[in-house]
């Protein structure tokens, strides 16, 4: 057994398994490649819900010669019936020998099943190779099938000293070309997009996908407490061919406007308060029985700030460009009264910062305490 050839192998299914980021929510991206003595027979990922699973294509593609190798995958093979037959029905079937996945599937139907019932029928197998890397490229998936919950991105644009506006109101474009086609592509790598009313009423924006031959439609959601939105705004003249969802406190909606807004194609929620606001832990259970999986938070300060003293954030993304606004009442990613103490205040961990044309991009997750 060659541990450096199973990482190197591991790391190349990873590799097929992010070429259909964005497209297999809410299922796993996943890939596999079959080898033997070093060589590759056979390769798959799977390409889109419903859609045959990484490891039959790879089986199809190596035939026969899949008799004795090594297959080689990303998450656990599946052992149960969904839209497709088992996995591990296909790898015994195949005659595969030895089997090597990066991580479990989190899935209660799985959940080292699929390990167990390969290792019953005689195969050898080994896990754990590049965990944290296989986690971490389906993170959304992971919290969703535990959770039931989307996996919260809060992404935010800003100047050097923290403004995502200035005191006027002014942010068309703090950052440059490059990191608004980055964010184009988030979006396509989630299945929702959020704002709230405010950045509504402000930027009129249409939270569309504006990339060339962008298949995928995100879910527009507003939070809109007393259901402000206008009805000439983008948002409501380009549903329903656009999805759009506009999230109300129960009774705050105007008399007529839901009926009016539901006549235009715009799905009205009317959801319990929290802090004279939509509840962000009601909104997140109803957006996951939307099948949403990942949610990107593209607030302005009040809405974002409703999510962090939530502790609903999953992976913060700042794109930082090279300028200084100032003043004491530009707007910041966040507002209200803030932390009383650094010891509140939320730290992030896993941190990366990468150059994304003149901007700084940076990443993080939010660090668990001890006692979470």
């Amino acid at each position: 057994m060659d541990q450096d050839q199973d990482q190197a192998f591991i790391a190349r299914a990873l590799e097929l398994a992010a070429q259909a980021r964005g497209k297999t929510s809410p299922n796993p991206m996943v890939g596999a490649i079959i080898a033997g003595d070093g060589i590759v027979l056979g390769v798959g990922y799977h390409h889109q819900a419903g859609a045959p699973h990484a490891e039959v294509l790879a089986i199809r593609q190596a035939g026969p010669r899949a008799g004795g190798a090594t297959l080689y995958v990303s998450l656990e093979p599946c052992c149960h019936f969904g839209r497709t037959p088992p996995c591990t029905e296909a790898i015994i079937g195949a005659g595969i020998k030895r089997v090597v996945v990066a991580t479990l599937d989190p899935n209660p139907l799985v959940a080292g099943k699929g390990l167990q019932a390969l290792q019953q029928a005689g195969l050898e197998v080994r896990s754990g190779v590049l965990e944290a890397e296989a986690r971490r490229l389906n993170e959304a998936f992971f919290k969703y099938i535990v959770t039931g919950q989307p996996f919260v991105t809060l992404k935010a644009a800003m100047s050097l000293d923290g403004k995502i506006a200035t005191g006027s109101g002014d942010s068309k474009w703090i950052t440059g070309p490059e990191s608004r086609s980055l964010v184009q592509h988030l979006r396509t790598e989630n299945d929702a997009v959020l704002v709230g009313i405010g950045t509504v009423l402000a930027d009129d924006p249409l939270l569309t996908v504006r990339l060339p031959d962008a298949g995928k439609k995100p879910l527009r959601v507003i939070a809109d407490s007393s259901l402000r939105i206008p009805l000439e705004s983008r948002l409501v003249q380009t549903a329903p061919e656009f999805p759009a969802i506009v999230a109300a406190v129960e009774g705050r909606c105007p008399p007529g406007k839901k009926e009016m807004l539901l006549e235009r194609g715009v799905e009205v929620w009317e959801l319990p308060e929290a802090d004279g606001l939509v509840d962000i832990q009601a909104l997140l259970r109803e957006l996951g029985c939307r099948k949403v999986a990942g949610l990107l938070l593209e607030g302005g300060s009040l809405l974002n700030t409703s999510f962090l003293k939530a502790r609903a954030i999953d992976k913060f993304i700042f794109f930082a460009a090279p300028m200084i606004i100032g003043g004491s009442k530009a707007p910041g990613p966040f507002g209200g009264a803030g932390e009383a103490s650094l010891a509140g205040a939320p730290h992030l961990s896993s941190l990366e910062c990468r150059n994304v044309g003149a901007d700084l991009m940076i990443t993080g997750y939010p660090e668990q305490k001890p006692d979470a």
